[in-house]
This record gives structure tokens, sequence and C-alpha cells, in this order.
């Protein structure tokens, strides 16, 4: 199938996937209002097959260290999965399953899948690496660019870690844990329930971001917009918290936003 965008209705919510922009969810609107900061780099996007930054790029791979592209020199950042064009795998009106073919620069052949699926009031999103071949360390990861502001008070953020990476002066969690400090963040909390963050713009929606996984980075450094950024482990996992994808055990992940009006 053709990978031009995709409209996903439900209620008052409406969605757009872009395959061919890196697999994104590009726009989410409720009631009208646009939720996700609009423009190629933004909306949400799926980080595999790591999330956040490799130091210097390089990651173990059974006894083989591999290099990827230094697109945020020093480091690589967010996977290659937001770079290329996904294909069109399936839709209905509210569902959406796009699929990428992971490739050169990424030394092992896979397959990722994602599932976007919208009711009412929430969107889930679901994707899975899976190889017929070597087995891998991968993460999962998903990217949205929430706006600060949708016309009234700016967004308000509520979570309760267990911890926060501490991070070094490369971005990078140095391995030590430390108590979650206040804002602003570039950073990587631990939620070992799962991820359970709140966004309210007051007197207009609250939006809930949840996930089985246990690791969240939170980036509100930008003027425009907020990132929560639930993954299946933290910055630079692929080094020091590695999940294996292997041909009998695919890597699975997934997310939902809930919302109520105010």
């Amino acid at each position: 199938m053709s990978n031009e965008d995709i409209t996903l209705t439900a209620g008052t919510a409406e969605l757009t996937v872009s395959p061919a922009l890196g697999g994104r969810v590009s726009a989410l609107r409720v009631d009208g209002r646009d939720l996700l900061r609009q423009g190629d780099r933004y909306g949400c996007f799926p980080m595999v097959p790591w999330c956040g930054r490799i130091r210097d790029g390089r990651f173990l791979d059974g006894a083989a260290v591999r290099q990827m592209p230094l697109n945020s020199p020093p480091h690589a950042i967010h996977g290659t999965a937001r770079d290329g064009a996904w294909r069109t795998a399936r839709t209905t009106a509210d569902e959406a399953v796009i699929t990428y073919d992971l490739v050169d620069p990424w030394p092992h052949p896979a397959r990722v899948t994602q599932v976007i699926a919208l009711t009412e009031d929430a969107v889930t999103l679901t994707a899975a690496v899976e190889t017929y071949e070597d087995s891998f360390p991968a993460q999962i990861g998903w990217h949205p660019w929430f706006n600060r502001n949708l016309g009234g008070e700016d967004v308000q953020l509520d979570f309760t870690p267990a911890w926060q990476e501490e991070r070094g002066d490369d971005h990078l969690p140095t391995g030590n844990r430390v108590d979650p400090k206040p804002g602003p963040w570039d950073d990587c909390f631990g939620m070992p329930d799962g991820v359970d963050v709140t966004l309210t713009w007051p007197g207009q929606l609250r939006l809930k971001v949840t996930s089985p996984e246990q690791w969240v980075v939170v980036y509100d450094e930008q003027e425009a917009a907020v990132c929560v950024e639930p993954q299946t482990g933290p910055p630079n996992g692929l080094n020091t918290l590695p999940r294996l994808v292997t041909p009998l055990e695919p890597l699975e992940a997934t997310t939902t936003w809930s919302w109520t009006r105010l």
C-alpha cells in the first residue's frame, strides 16, 4: 500500500498518521485543538531501534562494536526509524497499522510494526520489533511534542517518579540514581509501577500519558512544547540495559494517552 497520510477519527478526536515522515503521528486534534506541535520534526515519532542518545554512537552487539551515525554529535540520537518512510499495512476509520524494515546503518534485518488506535477519549500506540535472523539489543519509545499552550494557560506537568537518572555533562545518565529534582528537565526518570504522567492545560484539558514501561524522559526546555517520552530503557540503554530481540521473542511496547475535558 502507499505511504500517504492517514486520518483517523473518533467522536471529536482526529488524528493524522504520516508514514512517509518516519511513521509519526503528525497531528492530534481534540475539539478542534491541536495537542501536538506541528512541523516535520514534531508531532510524535517512534524512537526505534534505540531511544535518546547512544554514547559516541557506539554500542556493544554481542562481541561486535557497532557505530551509528552521529546525528547529535558527539552522540547518535532517537534511532533510525524516524528518518525512514514507513508503509501502510492496513487502516480502518479509527486504527492504522504501519511497518518499517530496519536497514543500513542498523546492522540487523528486522521489521518494526506500529499500531495507532484512536477512541473518543484516548490514543493507544503499540510497537514491536521482530527478527527472523540474528538476535540484537534494541529499544522502543515515543517522542511526542505536546503544545505548551492551547490558547489559555501553559500546561502543568504532574508525575511522581521513584528516581531520576543523574545526568552527566554529556547529557547521558551516569548510572547513579538521585532524588527527583525540579525542572526544567531534559532527564530520564524511573517509574517502576509503569509510566504515569499527567499534563493539564487549566480550564481546557487533562491528558494522561501511561505505559507499562518503567522509563520516561521529560523534556520541557523549549518554549513551544513539552515532551513526555515513555521508553523501554534509559538513554544509552543499548549499552547499559540491553533488551534483546530474538527470533523467538520480539520487543514490544505500548503507551496510551487518555484525556478528559475540564
